[in-house]
């Protein structure tokens, strides 16, 4: 259980730095005196009305009279090099506190009986006084400690391009849904976030819901909708699948009477006929295979994998049909659940090794093996991240190290002993290699002269979403 803390006082700064503070940009704040390491106090906009929102604990204060390094200074916090100067100029020093930062669990509205622009960079008493924890810190203490060492020993920023971009997205205040997300993936590359809350599924994708309603039920019964409307939703909400998975799906070979329901021409060309309904109809295969000749070709349909996409268990006659034409049969909920993974891991789909698990006959079942085994897969780089991040955390006190960097053999022996595996040093260098890649992010790379030199250091979660 979090111990609690009484907090009398409040340090006022400016808005933008106290918002720079919870967003974990910076960890350091300039206040007009020297603070105490280990003291806590709230902070308080100079805005008013205010609200509070965070309080921080104080781990170390230092006083600067040089102006020399400013340059790498300011890359590390929101200062320019000008107005840091200029405070030198003006005080001969500066403090520069740094501060280990904690979000409150509601917002505390709390109103201070003084001149608030006099008190900027000051303590201020509270009308009432704060009872914290320290269960919502603001970043780990593995990052914590990094970004700590990194300006005390003012070490230039890895990522100078990145954070420019972060700064950017931050000033134009965007609300679109993608731009916030590429803000929260870059301050989660840059260790300026460790937030591992499970991101909700997009509005814009609850369509995924009704892939298996719209193929599996009786919809002309339970909605008053004719067999041909509702085939044609079922066929529409099948295209819109197969392309959210990326397969280019081509317009003119679109359904209707005695035109194909779809097909697909890449990444590998796939014919495919959709059923809505209870039951998939006598003579489905035979159907997709004479629509199929008729609008291809002999060539092309022959070198096409072919998909049944429709309710309920397929009859025996289906079943060899299928077999004599090499078709492979799915039901709705088979089609949703690929789309619901690829909804949650973006790469997790790879079309081309799934179209070796596309038997003849009905499949679902092959189906389900290779999500099983993509999901195992993506579950394996979580616990191989969750290992380098257990072993930084366990050196992140005693470690002068720029990262806490690790070899591939002492994460290989880690993650062994944990999960009572036996990857080799090979398999556990690939995986490194991927998850610190620039397109991912979750680790950050210390390259040697060589593959057994190479160090790895953590810098974000790979959150595995509930089913």
């Amino acid at each position: 259980m979090n111990q609690l803390f009484s907090i009398p006082t409040a340090l006022c700064l400016p808005t933008s730095d106290i918002e720079a503070l919870i967003q974990g940009r910076t960890i350091a704040a300039l206040p007009k005196m020297f603070i105490r390491p280990g003291q806590r106090f709230a902070l308080y906009s100079a805005d008013s009305p205010v609200a509070i929102k965070a309080w921080a604990r104080c781990e170390l204060c230092q006083i600067l009279d040089e102006t020399k390094r400013l340059d790498i200074l300011s890359k590390l916090t929101i200062w320019t090099p000008q107005s840091l100067k200029e405070i030198i100029r003006q005080q001969q020093h500066l403090f520069l506190a740094y501060l280990r930062v904690y979000k409150l669990p509601q917002m505390q509205a709390v109103s201070v009986n003084t001149n608030i622009q006099e008190k900027i960079g000051k303590f201020v008493s509270l009308p009432n006084s704060l009872n914290v924890s320290e269960s919502l810190p603001i970043l780990t203490d593995a990052i914590f400690a990094q970004r700590k060492r990194q300006l005390e020993n003012l070490e230039p920023p890895l990522h100078p391009e990145l954070e420019e971009l972060q700064s950017a997205l931050v000033s134009l205040n965007i609300a679109n849904p993608a731009a916030k997300e590429l803000d929260d993936d870059i301050k989660a590359f840059l260790g300026w976030s460790s937030d591992k809350s499970i991101k909700p599924l997009d509005p814009d994708l609850t369509w995924i819901n009704d892939i298996a309603k719209l193929g599996d039920r009786s919809i002309e019964l339970e909605e008053k909708k004719s067999n041909y409307q509702a085939g044609t939703d079922f066929e529409n909400i099948a295209r819109q699948s197969l392309e959210f998975l990326g397969f280019k799906v081509e317009n003119a070979y679109k359904g209707g009477a005695g035109g194909l329901d779809l097909f697909c021409s890449k990444p590998y060309p796939i014919v495919c006929e959709c059923k809505a309904g209870r039951l998939i109809p006598s003579g489905t295969v035979e159907e997709l295979i004479k629509l199929g000749g008729m609008h291809l070709g002999a060539d092309q349909f022959l070198d096409s994998a072919k998909l049944v996409i429709g309710p309920g268990n397929p009859s025996a006659d289906i079943l060899k049909a299928a077999q004599k034409w090499k078709v492979s049969i799915i039901n709705a909920m088979t089609l949703q659940k690929l789309v619901e993974l690829k909804a949650k891991y973006p790469g997790a789909i790879n079309l081309v090794e799934l179209q070796k698990y596309l038997e003849p006959g009905q499949i679902d079942y092959k189906i389900d093996e290779y999500i099983d085994k993509a999901e195992r897969e993506i579950n394996l780089r979580s616990q191989i991240i969750k290992a380098v991040k257990e072993l930084s955390e366990q050196d992140s006190v005693n470690s002068a190290a720029k990262h806490q960097s690790l070899t591939v053999t002492e994460i290989r022996v880690h993650y062994n002993a944990t999960n009572k595996s036996r990857l080799t040093d090979e398999i556990v260098q690939d995986l490194l290699i991927e998850l610190s890649s620039p397109l991912t992010g979750y680790l950050g790379r210390e390259k040697g002269d060589n593959w057994r030199s190479d160090r790895f250091y953590f810098l974000r979660d790979l959150v595995i979403n509930p089913k």
